[in-house]
């Protein structure tokens, strides 16, 4: 069993137990997060207090609007970690986030390797209106390539209250999910909470993340002592997989 009170951290909650953040968006410049590296520096400080010890920040890659690759997200993460002049915060490695879109389709047929949170996960997203109408085909042929999608916030995706079986057979297909802690919060608005509620109700909780933007979200999760008890209680039942991604 796990304990969420061994160490003490700076402000409301303690998160050292889950070890490492798996989804945010703090490389300088190139998503709507961090758009520097003095507040990207802030972000990872945050989040270390918070108590993580390892970070996956993971930019989005989207072909009409974050049109990412290995190389703009390689080039932004050296210039974060040259202006830590050699005492980075916190220990970090970059993935990235994939919105399902043709774009994804292409690198798979040209066999361009994605970013990986960890071996061969996938951090991957659709759209909050409305899903690909192809979406199992999509992750399907993820799975052909090797990879483990790993879907980014499920709760978010509110239409999907009315067809929670959805949720069902993304799971059985092999999805892992993960929850963005602010959800557990009323932080996004009653819907996603009461969506995030259902999912860890369901045992379909693989991971947490911060998916962490900016200050605000910072100082929402500094400010929301209670996640300490959810989180807590994820992670008793011993099924989180934060702790196992190392590095």
């Amino acid at each position: 069993m796990f304990s969420i009170f061994k160490k003490k951290h700076k402000g409301n909650i303690d998160l050292s137990e889950l070890g490492a953040d798996m989804h945010s968006h703090l490389l300088p410049g190139i998503d709507d997060g961090s758009p520097d590296t003095n507040v990207s520096a802030e972000l990872i400080t945050g989040l270390k207090d918070l108590g993580y010890a390892r970070l996956v920040t993971t930019p989005h890659i989207m072909s009409d609007m974050y049109r990412n690759n290995k190389d703009t997200i390689s080039d932004a993460y050296d210039q974060l970690r040259s202006s830590f002049n050699g005492s980075e915060p916190a220990p970090m490695r970059f993935a990235a986030e994939y919105y399902l879109d043709d774009h994804v389709d292409e690198l798979l047929q040209k066999n361009i390797p994605l970013l990986t949170i960890r071996d061969n996960w996938v951090l991957v997203e659709f759209s909050f209106i409305t899903p690909p109408m192809d979406l199992k085909e999509k992750l399907f042929a993820l799975q052909i390539k090797g990879y483990q999608p790993v879907l980014a916030h499920p709760e978010r995706y509110t239409y999907l209250s009315t067809n929670k079986k959805m949720y069902d057979e993304l799971k059985v297909a092999g999805c892992l999910f993960q929850l963005n802690l602010l959800s557990l919060t009323n932080y996004y608005g009653k819907p996603v909470n009461e969506l995030a509620h259902y999912l860890v109700k369901k045992d379909y909780i693989d991971l947490l993340g911060t998916d962490l933007h900016h200050d605000r979200h910072l100082q929402a999760l500094r400010s929301s002592p209670i996640l300490t008890d959810h989180v807590r209680r994820l992670l008793d039942t011993g099924k989180l997989l934060n702790p196992t991604i190392n590095f």
